[in-house]
């Protein structure tokens, strides 16, 4: 037993081996269900295979009416259901049959079996049918050793009971003679043509490679089987388990080649390239099956019915009559067709499964010398990162017989000598590999990785660990899954010697939770925030805007709130100080309060930062653009450069602009005068029946709108445009374009090309990045006159965005000419109260509003910052987003360049507004609602599957009779539900 500072020194050795974490994740976790796998990547890609067979199933598949016209397809629900008899049975079993015999390249004259069962059930197929008692000079090799012998206990089960099948074959058989048997001396290794010939071998079974032991026969070993078949070609027959050989044949395509053509194989196929079904098949050589025909004028011993391949030539004398191979379940490639009916009833989808399967790996990899090739590169791999591995090393010692498609690998432990630790080590290493995860003495849970299921070496061969390899896995899925192998025994070893310590009475306390995230702001600090704008609108019973729930919000998060600022000297306890400030709003003001650092961080909402504002803990705008927030702390508006993040609130405002800017609309369209019929009326001047041909309307549905840019509030604009039923035009970044599509909106490229014949146009582009060159924004006439000009004559325009973003003398011109029938704009207006001078975006249009009077509406900016539970619940999250830049050096709805010393955390929006993200369905997850969206995503997609496979019009409209009602309540849960989550529009 190992001392305690050697179980000491070893947990060490293996804590620092794995400090950096887990490696890189396999592919495809799994590794124990053949060379060829699907190789899925995860659950959403193997169930979206799914779909795809499906829907391949249903194109190749079809009715055919008794005048051959294609009446529908059949679909996997109706086959999974139907029996497996006749067409399109036939038609399944054909294809897989002919696509097998073509990928991996049997000749054609060679024939396959099919049958039920598995690899097992091949091999004795094989066996009663290639071996006889009645040819006396028949021996038979098997290249594994004899059963119970000291030589076969690592050979693994499946090899021993394969040869105890033959050795019980001539055991029980009359005139049976077990003496004809001869086993081999190692595993896989095939004598000289010379030696065979000696001890009269007429029949080779190959079974003592590759599935369980990893080795695979050399060049010379297959040199030597394909001379001694070629010595005497009508009485040398090789059977080989092609099992894990097919796509694994490392020697050379000329050899491989041959050996297709001159050997017989079987396989399970269900394995061999990862279905579902048990069947096998075999591949017969056309004098191989001259001796099966002849072994059957004669048995040695009854074959059940289910694993016969010579029929009989009359079904009435099934006993006495004839038997031919003519009539079996085989596959002959030359004529393409199956020559014999099979007995069992098989899977159906299995085999389409199957020939669905080969087409995607011929698809994906190429044909199978590529496959042959990139399992040679996988071998070469490991045969690497072993040979640079002091602890991990191969099972099978000889490079040449080291398999190609199946690998062993052993572990050889200096520190490690007890074999009961070293086993446990190893299971616990596998449970860490799968989803089982591992646990610690003190109760500390790792989770498993989930990398590498179904590695479990069989008993008695040298290897701890057993994986399939095969040439559809890319090299690097090879080295992820040693990687994975390496850092999982060196932490199962971690527990292992901790189990072993605590024995020794040394415990390993489980670490204090955190709990929740690292502060890493300064205990015994002040921190001084300022607030430079309201954070409530309404009035509160002292007549002012009510600030009371943003300052009880800070309280909750262990803030303190001074309605005053912060003066020199004033006594702070450790910790944030928010100075509620909301009379400020100049420049001028700002500055000799910031100047010197007087405040560590700010919030506010319209009032611009001066440069010079020094705020070095960071900075938040109330809203979605940041052009107002100049400090050079983090670079400016743009959030370019600095010490500080700039962070804002986007969406909070966003349907409160939105709608604002559609009332504005509905002022307009349609265009009905309500203020005239009502004073008619109410004068009881207005007869309904003959007063209203005089006031003939255009509804606002059917209309077109050119919304420019796609945040929030363009976004939102777009809903509502929708909702009246308009056809809605959007102008943004290419990037965008197929979110936009996927919304039902109309793309385009160019602020000109949304224009185009449209009766309105919204602008929402903000103001963009500030060129310092020109000291002009980007976004600054992005409506010109150009884009004017594409509107319909009599159009609208909307800018309830920046004031810059419209040209006014352009829209001046176009109001001039009729082209713009009606304008709203909000935007800023400054007023100088001793001069009573204006300033500001709205400037330009206030000569408009003279020139052209009821033909424009003029709002000062308040569309958006006039709503007071959205200026709280903005203020609310700036307030959370400065606390957490504070203590966790942590950044959400970052502007710009990220500082150093900060992480990014991501977005956060209100639910339905804006992008949504990957936080947004994990949340709709944790909350119990994913269950429900599968519910009716799976009910729409059956109900629309069925709808869309109908082969009728009559089945089609029975099944909208029995299911119409539930397609339509279904949709109208998945969409109400997907709104109330946020899960809609743009994802981020």
């Amino acid at each position: 037993m190992s001392t305690v500072e050697q179980l000491k020194a070893a947990r060490e050795d293996s804590l620092s081996a794995t400090a950096g974490g887990p490696p890189p994740r396999t592919q495809n976790p799994f590794f124990g269900v053949g060379p060829i796998t699907d190789m899925t990547s995860d659950e959403v890609d193997s169930r979206m295979l799914r779909f795809e067979f499906e829907n391949w199933l249903e194109k190749n598949y079809r009715k055919f009416d008794d005048t051959g016209r294609d009446v529908g397809c059949f679909t996997a629900a109706e086959i999974g259901r139907s029996m497996h008899r006749g067409y399109p049975a036939d038609k399944f079993l054909l294809d897989m049959m002919r696509e097998i015999h073509r990928y991996f390249e049997f000749p054609k004259p060679n024939r396959l079996a099919v049958g039920l069962g598995g690899g097992h059930s091949g091999f004795t197929v094989c066996a009663l049918h290639f071996l006889t008692v009645n040819d006396l000079a028949q021996h038979v090799y098997v290249d594994t050793p004899a059963p119970e012998s000291d030589l076969s206990k690592a050979s693994g089960f499946f090899r021993q009971s394969w040869g105890a099948q033959i050795v019980e074959m001539m055991r029980f058989a009359r005139n049976g003679d077990e003496a004809r048997i001869h086993f081999a001396k190692s595993e896989g290794v095939i004598p000289t043509a010379d030696m065979l010939e000696r001890m009269g071998i007429k029949v080779f079974f190959g079974v003592g490679h590759e599935t369980t032991g990893a080795t695979t026969y050399s060049r010379a070993d297959i040199e030597n089987l394909l001379d001694w078949i070629d010595r005497n070609p009508t009485e040398h027959h090789a059977v080989l388990d092609a099992t894990s050989m097919l796509g694994a044949m490392p020697w050379g395509e000329e050899l491989v080649a041959q050996v297709m053509a001159k050997c017989c194989l079987f396989m399970p196929f269900q394995k061999a390239i990862g279905g579902i079904s048990g069947y096998f098949l075999v591949s017969f050589t056309p004098k191989a099956l001259v001796l099966v025909e002849e072994n059957q004028k004669k048995p040695s011993w009854a074959i059940p019915r289910q694993l016969k391949l010579a029929a009989p030539v009359d079904a009435n004398m099934p006993l006495s009559g004839e038997r031919t191979v003519k009539l079996g379940p085989f596959y002959d490639a030359q004529e393409n067709k199956m020559v014999g009916g099979v007995i069992n009833t098989f899977s159906t989808l299995a085999f389409a499964e199957t020939t669905f399967g080969l087409l995607r790996v011929e698809e994906m990899i190429g044909p199978v010398k590529e496959m042959n090739r990139r399992s040679e590169l996988n071998r070469a791999a490991i045969n690497e990162w072993t040979s640079n591995s002091d602890l991990f090393h191969l099972g099978v010692t000889s490079a040449e017989h080291r398999g190609a498609a199946v690998t062993l690998i052993k572990v050889t432990d200096a520190e490690v000598s007890d074999p009961a630790i070293h086993a446990r080590i190893i299971a616990r290493s596998k449970q860490l590999l799968a989803f089982d995860g591992i646990t610690h003495p003190n109760g500390v849970h790792e989770q498993g990785l989930d990398v590498a299921r179904y590695i479990n070496a069989f008993p008695g061969t040298p290897g701890d660990y057993r994986a399939w390899i095969g040439g559809i896995r890319p090299v690097e899925d090879i080295h992820a899954l040693l990687d994975n192998i390496k850092y999982a025994y060196h932490r199962a070893r971690i527990v292992v010697m901790e189990e072993e310590l605590v024995k020794q009475g040394l415990t390993f306390p489980a670490a204090a939770q955190a709990g929740g995230r690292i502060r890493k702001d300064d205990p015994k600090r002040a921190y001084k925030v300022l607030i430079c704008d309201h954070v409530g609108l309404k009035f509160g019973t002292d007549g002012k805007p009510d600030h009371s729930d943003v300052k009880e919000h800070v309280a909750a998060q262990g803030g303190t709130f001074h309605n005053a600022p912060y003066e020199e000297g004033m006594k702070l306890a450790p910790g944030i100080h928010f100075f509620y400030q909301p009379q400020l709003s100049k420049p001028d003001e700002i500055r000799p309060l910031t100047d010197k650092g007087q405040y560590d961080a700010v919030i506010a909402a319209a009032t611009f930062l001066p440069k010079e504002a020094a705020l070095n803990e960071g900075g938040v705008r109330i809203g979605a653009g940041t052009g107002n927030m100049g400090s050079g702390s983090w670079g400016g508006g743009n959030g370019e450069g600095g010490v500080a993040p700039l962070m804002n609130t986007p969406s909070f405002n966003s349907r409160a602009t939105a709608q604002m800017c559609f009332k504005a609309l509905l002022k307009v369209l349609p265009d009905l005068p309500v203020d005239e019929m009502h004073k008619l009326t109410a004068a009881r001047k207005f007869d309904t029946g003959r007063d209203l041909v005089r006031f003939p309307t255009e509804k606002i549905e059917g209309k077109r709108i050119a919304i420019i840019g796609y945040g929030n509030i363009g976004r939102e604009m777009a809903k509502l445009a929708q909702a009246f039923g308009m056809v809605v035009t959007v102008h943004a970044r290419p990037r965008h374009k197929a979110w936009i599509e996927s919304e039902g909106l109309i793309f385009a490229a160019t602020p000109e090309e949304a224009a185009q014949s449209a009766d309105v146009i919204s602008v929402h582009t903000g103001l963009g990045p500030l060129n310092a060159a020109t000291g002009t924004f980007a976004n600054t006439n992005v409506v010109s006159g150009s884009v004017l000009a594409r509107l319909n004559n009599g159009a609208i325009v909307l800018n309830y965005d920046r004031g810059e973003c419209v040209d006014a003398a352009a829209l001046d011109a176009a109001m001039a000419s009729g082209k713009v029938r009606y304008a709203a704009i909000d935007a800023d207006l400054f007023v100088n109260p001793e001069s009573g001078a204006t300033s500001g975006p709205m400037a330009p249009y206030l000569p408009l509003a003279e020139k052209y009077p009821g033909r424009l509406e003029l709002l000062p900016h308040a569309a958006a910052d006039t709503e007071h539970v959205s200026r709280v619940e903005g203020a609310k999250q700036a307030v959370d987003q400065i606390i957490s830049a504070i203590r966790y050096k942590e950044v959400v709805n970052l502007k710009g360049d990220l500082p150093e010393g900060y992480a990014l955390v991501g977005s956060k929006t209100v639910a339905g507004v804006g992008k949504c993200n990957g936080q947004t369905i994990a949340q709709a997850v944790v909350a119990g609602e994913a269950k429900a969206a599968r519910s009716e995503a799976e009910a729409m997609a059956a109900i629309w599957a069925a709808l869309a496979t109908a082969a009728t019009e009559d089945t089609r409209q029975a099944l909208i009779a029995r299911h119409g009602a539930a397609l339509v309540k279904s949709f109208n849960n998945y969409a109400t539900l997907m709104r109330r989550l946020g899960l809609e529009g743009p994802y981020a």
